[in-house]
């Protein structure tokens, strides 16, 4: 008699645990395998929510709907490109940027494409605001923004309400890299920093400890296990 599959149980309100994975600096084509496996684990119920966190060699991304045009001819040609099923158009990654990839099971927390984005971008806000920095959503465009400048990118996928993907951030990031793009297909506004905003160069570990500990305050996770590279 062969044994049946059961399901993994779902986490309640109580017992949320949310991995942390702590990369530093990484190649994105690794990082991009390891999302992928991590879905499939947390698909089996093999994981628990997991939040990677990283910092990416220069990188440019094409979302699944991007306009190749906005990679513009006069981009770094050492700087590769990655074709990525995000939503989205194209972006940089790159040092001194935090990027965050929330491998969740929206099945326990709430199944809707436009919650999980709004709560992403609250995330990118309140993290922002414990530097001073007032991060705003902008009618009807994407990413967060401070006055008319971009400051953090959102891109993510869902499969079978399992995430992938997710925001990038500018702390320290070199900014003369988005000269080689339209960020976003946006052509009218430009990009900024928090090193900008600040006058200052922004200790890298602190921003990603206050966007943890935001990410999972708007999650309602009850702990956290960090788990270094």
């Amino acid at each position: 008699m062969s044994a049946t599959l059961q399901s993994p149980p779902k986490q309640t309100e109580s017992d949320r645990t949310l991995d942390v994975h702590q990369l530093g600096r990484r190649d994105y084509g690794q990082v991009w395998e390891l999302q992928k496996e991590l879905v499939d684990e947390r698909r089996l119920g093999l994981v628990p929510d997991t939040l990677i966190l990283v910092e990416h060699d220069p990188v440019y991304t094409l979302g699944k709907n991007s306009d190749e045009n906005h990679l513009l001819d006069s981009r770094n040609g050492d700087v590769p490109v990655y074709q990525i099923e995000r939503g989205g158009d194209v972006t940089f990654h790159g040092p001194g940027q935090l990027v965050a990839y929330p491998i969740l099971d929206l099945h326990d927390h709430r199944q809707s494409v436009s919650w999980y984005i709004r709560s992403l971008e609250e995330v990118l806000i309140k993290t922002l605001a414990r530097f001073a920095i007032d991060g705003r959503r902008r009618d009807g465009l994407t990413g967060i923004w401070v006055g008319d400048q971009k400051i953090g990118a959102l891109g993510v996928r869902l499969s079978r309400w399992i995430s992938m993907h997710g925001v990038a951030l500018n702390v320290n990031t070199d900014l003369s890299f988005y000269d080689g793009i339209i960020p976003c297909g946006i052509f009218e506004y430009d990009v900024t920093s928090m090193a900008d905003l600040l006058g200052r160069e922004v200790e890298m570990a602190d921003v990603m400890s206050k966007f943890t500990a935001v990410f999972r305050n708007q999650f309602a996770f009850d702990s956290a296990e960090k788990m270094s590279a």
